[in-house]
């Protein structure tokens, strides 16, 4: 692929095309400023990111706890990470899906499904919004957090993350991530628009 070919299809992205963009193992490196006691902590992490079909059983039971209909899904992705913080090389692991439900007035936002890490929470969707300049906007807000995170692409290989977390007890944190692709589980399959 052409320099020019990914310009075009940058040009026209929107959220599938982003995942698809995304798919594959990535090498991330993070670093953190925690506002509220002025402390920076680093961190290092592999990433997997694999789409999943959106008639997937995972996507359909996400749908269905939100009370969304399934037909509705554009695609799911599956996301799990394992990696270490640098201070006390405290480890951390885990996994989420994302389901992106477009806005009938506006595909290119929308909102966004992702799985509780508290059974006893009710859902609560968040929110993408794929801009003007093809980076995607990730908000999830409920009563007593706000999170909004930046993911665009540098290169195809080259993907950067900033994020903003904060909480009503007044925890407040800002973050930034270089991840670097490291493989490809399965070739994305996106159409080059002709020039």
């Amino acid at each position: 692929m052409t320099e020019m070919q990914i310009a075009g299809l940058l040009r026209a992205m929107n959220i599938v095309e982003f995942f698809e963009l995304s798919n594959g193992k990535w090498f991330s490196q993070r670093t953190s400023h925690h506002l509220d006691v002025g402390q920076l902590e680093a961190g290092k992490s592999d990433l997997i990111m694999e789409m999943v079909d959106k008639a997937d059983p995972s996507v359909v039971k996400l749908c269905n706890q939100y009370r969304i209909d399934p037909t509705l899904a554009l695609c799911g992705t599956r996301i799990t990470w394992n990696g270490t913080m640098e201070q006390g090389e405290k480890k951390y692991a885990g996994a989420t899906m994302l389901v992106p439900i477009a806005d009938s007035e506006n595909p290119n936002e929308g909102k966004l499904l992702h799985e509780q890490s508290s059974a006893e929470k009710t859902p609560v969707a968040g929110r993408y919004v794929i801009g003007s300049d093809e980076s995607l906007t990730l908000i999830i807000e409920d009563g007593t957090l706000y999170s909004e995170e930046r993911l665009w692409f540098a290169s195809p290989n080259l993907r950067l993350r900033t994020s903003v977390l904060k909480k009503s007890g007044g925890f407040n944190m800002a973050s930034f991530c270089s991840e670097i692709r490291m493989g490809v589980s399965k070739p994305a399959e996106v159409a080059i628009p002709k020039a």
